[in-house]
């Protein structure tokens, strides 16, 4: 099962909400399943250079079903995933990526989130994830 259109608006809405709420200015990406594009918002005055950041972010959770955050944790040096950031074109290995569930529990995309602190971009991402 993959995200919808309607569900990746929702959720981009519910991450720009926050994202105001933080004073902050987002890249928000979500993929589906499949880890295909599936919609983007790039906040106005957002860091082009976060666009990227949040695409793979994006990408790296669903692709191995997990926040990014977690991730980097595992890939720190003489950890079990060290260099896994140079696998499948390049990952994003600290937070802003979380996938996507439906009621269910069924991971159906992933999301996201780039442009200010880890911290903040972490908050954002769970709030999009909320959203669903």
């Amino acid at each position: 099962m993959n995200i919808t259109l309607a569900q990746a608006e929702k959720i981009i809405q519910s991450a720009k909400e926050k994202s105001i709420s933080l004073n902050t200015k987002m890249n928000i990406a979500i993929v589906d399943a499949g880890a295909n594009p599936v919609a983007f918002a790039r906040m106005d005055g957002a860091w082009l250079g976060s666009l990227d950041i949040a695409i793979k972010k994006a990408k790296t959770a669903r692709l191995f079903d997990t926040d990014t955050g977690m991730i980097g944790e595992l890939s720190q040096p003489g950890g079990p995933l060290y260099n896994i950031e140079h696998s499948n074109h390049g990952l994003i290995t600290f937070p802003g990526g979380i996938p996507l569930k439906n009621s269910e529990g069924d991971i159906i995309g992933a999301i996201g989130i780039s442009g200010s602190t880890v911290e903040n971009d972490h908050a954002v991402a769970q709030a999009g994830a909320g959203a669903i």
